[in-house]
């Protein structure tokens, strides 16, 4: 609901006689720049804190906690001043990389924990439990992200209800707003240029303002509590501090080591396209093409159409259960394509709609390819990187080059149409391409360059490890064996589980196991 709270914001804020009246000289437009460059920037310094929270708080209450700080930003509309606009803004800027990431850290280990539910729970107790197959939970994985980008795109159509039931009763026509606009689509420049000052007819009341703001908390405090009682824990809490006692300097570098993976530099220029074409959906496409010819009244049901599109092409991803792995993400990237080129020689004429039917196939279209777009990408990463001690640093990249594309589309947004188009385009081909050479090396079974995980310092106080189930140890560590890297034991035999759990109290974790040691596994 904040990207419609905060779609609503501006357009408020836009309209001069909004201001004068209600603000007076605040410097409205001034604020709203503040805050549009702290949603924009703070994301590019995620790449050096997001690991380290994700690895401190734990995936789940990361995203609870990501989720609080969005509740924070709708809050921040109750009293509109520059003390708590912008610190808000600059809040959910640094929320949004931990609040990604940990949400595909999360689908990816819940796809591979139900997988080995389904599979392997009859193995308990039959001596040493199987490791799963290595990708076996491919499909599960496919099915989660599916359904979970199936209803996250729905939730773009959702962000619109404030806007089509209140914000469009306060609006100019058309002929108004669009009054001085000469050019649009291709031709234009920048967003909106000739654009009236002036877009609302008569001003809406704060009562109305704060009952519209109240439904937003409302939903942002039930995403909270959402989270925090349908989403168990990702890890169990021994994996936890496994996890976090790798050494937090570890943890600080391994996102920059894992860039020497030729997979991951092959993924980059789709990273970024992601993030150029998910902001040109509601600039470029919502903006320059949709409002510059069929007026701001119609804003919300474009991007209605856009997310409808979406939530249906994410279920269309299933289809991957069937098809070679790289063809829902090659068949998004040919849908923006195609739809590049014909936006790269369409210029609609300003205040005529003959043509809205067009803009509504172009949004919904566009959604398609986004969704096989954010639906490939999450699922591909999830069975390359299984191992969980990386897949919080591999999603960290993702969204971070994310970030630092929605940032270069915010420097440009002045640029000619023709020159967006051209980026994106170039962008578009190069990711392309240098995704499927990273499929042919795989083909050809070239081996990743991989940095190796600190084993964790098991002289944690609370807690006992068990040098015979590692649970930090990764796949490919498994299939190695430790032999090279642990002295050999000593001759005889070895003391029982029994024998050294004699005499020791037990640790916390085990006391409220209810086991008396090491021996209740």
């Amino acid at each position: 609901m904040s990207p419609g709270l905060l779609q609503m914001q501006l357009i408020l804020h836009y309209d001069e006689t909004y201001r004068e009246v209600k603000y007076g000289n605040m410097g409205l437009p001034d604020i709203d720049s503040k805050m549009l460059m702290g949603i924009n920037v703070t994301p590019i310094a995620a790449l050096l804190y997001t690991p380290v929270l994700i690895r401190f708080f734990g995936t789940k209450w990361m995203m609870f906690l990501a989720v609080g700080i969005y509740a924070l930003f709708v809050s921040t509309n109750y009293w509109e001043r520059y003390y708590t606009l912008v610190p808000s803004a600059v809040a959910l800027g640094m929320a949004i990389v931990p609040l990604w990431a940990s949400m595909g850290n999360y689908i990816t280990r819940m796809a591979q924990k139900y997988h080995e539910y389904s599979h392997y729970k009859e193995q308990d107790g039959q001596g040493l439990k199987q490791r799963p197959p290595r990708g076996s939970h491919a499909p599960y994985l496919l099915v989660f992200q599916a359904i979970f980008y199936s209803f996250f795109h729905l939730s773009f159509a959702c962000a619109q209800l404030p806007m089509i039931y209140f914000l469009n009763h306060y609006l100019y026509d058309l002929n108004h707003t669009l009054y001085n606009v000469q050019s649009c689509g291709t031709n234009s420049h920048g967003i909106l240029s000739g654009f009236n000052k002036t877009v609302l007819r008569t001003l809406p009341r704060s009562g109305n303002l704060i009952v519209v703001e109240s439904v937003l908390m409302a939903v942002a405090f039930l995403a909270m509590l959402l989270v925090l009682g349908l989403c168990g824990a990702a890890y169990r809490p021994t994996e936890e501090i496994d996890l976090r006692s790798v050494g937090w300097g570890n943890i600080f570098q391994l996102p920059f080591k894992h860039v020497r993976d030729y997979r991951l530099r092959h993924l980059v220029p789709f990273f970024i396209y992601s993030g150029f074409e998910v902001l040109f959906a509601c600039t470029g496409i919502a903006l320059g093409y949709g409002v510059c010819s069929v007026g701001l009244e119609r804003l919300a049901y474009l991007l209605v159409a856009y997310s409808l599109g979406a939530s249906a092409a994410s279920l269309l991803g299933l289809l991957g259960l069937w098809l070679p792995r790289p063809v829902p993400l090659v068949a998004g990237a040919g849908v923006h394509l195609l739809l590049t080129f014909v936006l790269f020689f369409w210029a609609p004429v300003p205040r005529v709609l003959q043509h809205s039917w067009i803009l509504y196939v172009a949004a919904a279209l566009w959604g398609v390819g986004s969704a096989l777009n954010k639906t490939g990408l999450s699922t591909l990463l999830g069975i390359l990187y299984e191992d969980k001690e990386r897949q919080d640093f591999i999603f960290t990249i993702y969204h971070w080059w994310q970030a630092v594309a929605i940032f270069t589309v915010y420097l440009g947004s002045s640029l000619p149409m023709k020159a967006k188009l051209a980026v994106l385009l170039v962008t578009l081909v190069a990711a392309a391409v240098s995704y499927l050479r990273m499929e042919q090396k795989l083909r050809r079974g070239v081996a990743p360059r991989q940095p190796r995980i600190p084993r964790p310092q098991h002289k944690v106080r609370g807690y006992r490890y068990l040098e015979e189930d590692n649970s930090d140890e990764s796949d490919a560590e498994g299939e190695l064996g430790d032999g090279a890297e642990e002295e050999a034991p000593p001759a005889g035999p070895r003391p029982g589980p029994e024998l050294a759990g004699l005499g020791r109290r037990p640790c916390p974790y085990e006391q409220a196991q209810g086991g008396d040691g090491p021996e209740e596994q």
